[in-house]
């Protein structure tokens, strides 16, 4: 093991860089795009259920497939691996956005009225705060996917851990495979963990947290 990080160490973190950088871009256009929009969508149910169904439908396909089809159309490399794993990274924030928001009770809803905040106050100061623990919990569902995922964007060069565990495989070298495998769990592993953390500091604002 330590004559492979010796040789391979540096390497090792570089790759873990740009897994790192291709997982958290993806991730934070996600949640950029996905919570505005799941907000929106409240608002349109009939429209919702369609968006929601059509990002459903895009995650259905296969990654690879995918990442296959962003050749032609903007090339290899990180920025169709990003925009890849944006679009896997969707549908879990968009879906628990729109559940969370949705299901607040109705008279929490009439009693921002009723002290005359403006739909845009009630959104950010009661709706919001009221569905963070559904919305966190898609946040950290994604985050996971995205972490994961990014070993497949080294199929269309954009680097990452995948180049270890590919290149393992093509050389049958289990210490490629491992070197890549490992980090990837641990980095997922870690991700959750702190976004489980950052949860638990937002939920006491909501008055949601459990004794």
């Amino acid at each position: 093991m330590f004559n492979f990080l010796n040789e391979y160490g540096m390497e090792l973190l570089v790759k873990t860089g740009q897994h790192l950088i291709i997982a958290a871009a993806a991730l934070g256009l996600a949640v950029l795009v996905a919570v505005p929009l799941g907000i929106l969508l409240t608002r349109f149910p009939k429209v919702a259920n369609f968006v929601i169904s059509l990002a459903a439908i895009l995650q259905t396909v296969p990654t690879l497939a995918l990442l296959a089809l962003m050749i032609p159309i903007i090339g290899i490399g990180r920025f169709p691996a990003i925009v890849a794993l944006f679009i896997y990274s969707l549908l879990p924030i968009l879906r628990n956005t729109n559940i969370g928001v949705d299901k607040v009770t109705p008279y929490i809803k009439d009693a921002a009225k009723g002290m005359g905040m403006t739909n845009w106050e009630s959104i950010t100061q009661v709706e919001i705060p009221m569905a963070m623990p559904v919305i966190m919990a898609g946040i950290r569902l994604s985050a996971v996917y995205a972490v994961a995922w990014a070993t497949l964007a080294s199929y269309i060069g954009a680097g990452g851990l995948g180049d270890f565990i590919f290149n393992g495989l093509e050389l049958y070298r289990i210490d490629f495979i491992l070197a890549g495998t490992i980090p990837v769990t641990f980095l997922a592993l870690l991700t959750d963990f702190i976004l489980g953390k950052l949860e638990n500091k937002l939920i006491p604002y909501t008055g949601l947290k459990e004794d």
